[in-house]
């Protein structure tokens, strides 16, 4: 097999051949297919999440077919394509697992940063947390939706039933989450970088009923707002754009710092949440209701040996939507 390979956190992926992997019990092989490069893999480069494991395959976003499956499995078979998100593995032990609260597992591991993951012809899967995914839609559709989609999903279920939603950060996530929320029937606002005219359009172009920059108030208050990007400054604004009752959720891995901010704007009952990994529930919900949603995926596509490229671009903002890179 053949994988970019992270050595040590802050140096460029190394393309890197491999000897073939074999699955172990309860565990699939999956050739490659296709694999969503996501604003976490930046992350993980640049060595910025705890207990990090180097060498490393990063890559979390997996479309693939089954080509070898270990003792134990019975519920997939050869053949048969799946799709492996960020959480890769779960005690099933600790009382978050026994509560059907895996994603706040004690003890998980993590596709593409703590075990191998999809910047690869071939991985190695946890057959509990690959996700069968028929054969309707392209691999490459498709890919994305295994972390920006996932996570984007809980993030919306968290942020409650309110009717206007505002999105902060329209890449990957936000963009699937956009048209998620007008099939359900909301308004989205959508807040880009500012400035960046061109993805403010995009996000029009997919229903929002409004887009703007970050530092501008939309021009109703929001029922709840989601921040995609990274950014911890965007928790106060986000926070003023909301009325009373709201809720912000951050549904990044990582941030930056929140900055101090006046308690007057947290008053009001508002409410601050965060939003840890998913759910094998979520996968099975958000799978379920995919070929009613009419969603459509913006993809820039790169070979894999160009995966550096496509963080570089991703890292950068040069392109819409999601980075897939193709074996």
């Amino acid at each position: 097999m053949k994988a970019m390979v992270l050595s040590e956190p802050k140096t460029p992926l190394v393309w890197t051949e491999l000897p073939d992997r074999h699955p172990g019990p309860g565990q699939i092989r999956v050739k490659v297919l296709a694999c969503g490069v996501c604003r976490t893999d930046l992350h993980v480069l640049d060595g910025e999440l705890p207990n990090s494991k180097t060498p490393i395959i990063p890559g979390h976003e997996i479309v693939g077919r089954i080509d070898e499956v270990g003792p134990g499995v019975t519920e997939l078979k050869l053949g048969e394509r799946v799709g492996i998100p960020w959480l890769g593995h779960t005690c099933g032990v600790c009382p978050y697992c026994e509560e059907k609260r895996e994603n706040l597992c004690d003890a998980p591991l993590f596709t593409g940063y703590t075990r191998d993951g999809g910047f690869a012809t071939a991985t190695i899967a946890d057959a509990r947390f690959a996700f069968p995914l028929g054969e309707t839609g392209s691999d490459v559709s498709l890919a994305p939706l295994l972390c920006a989609g996932l996570i984007g999903w809980r993030s919306l279920a968290l942020a409650g039933e309110g009717k206007n939603i505002g999105l902060y950060g329209f890449g990957a996530a936000g963009h699937i989450i956009a048209q998620v929320a007008n099939w359900q029937g909301r308004k989205v606002f959508a807040f880009t970088r500012p400035g960046d005219k061109a993805n403010q359009a995009f996000a029009r172009s997919l229903g929002a009923s409004w887009a703007g920059g970050s530092d501008e108030m939309p021009p109703d208050p929001l029922d709840a707002a989601i921040i995609y990007a990274t950014v911890g400054d965007l928790v106060p604004l986000a926070l003023k754009a909301v009325k009373k009752g709201g809720r912000v959720v951050c549904a990044g891995i990582h941030m930056s710092s929140i900055p101090g901010f006046p308690y007057e704007i947290l008053w009001e009952e508002r409410q601050l949440v965060s939003v840890a990994n998913l759910t094998r529930q979520d996968g099975i919900d958000f799978f379920d209701q995919i070929p009613k949603m009419g969603i459509v995926v913006k993809t820039t596509t790169y070979p894999l040996e160009d995966a550096n490229i496509a963080l570089a671009d991703l890292r950068a903002g040069r392109f819409e939507g999601a980075a897939v890179l193709i074996p």
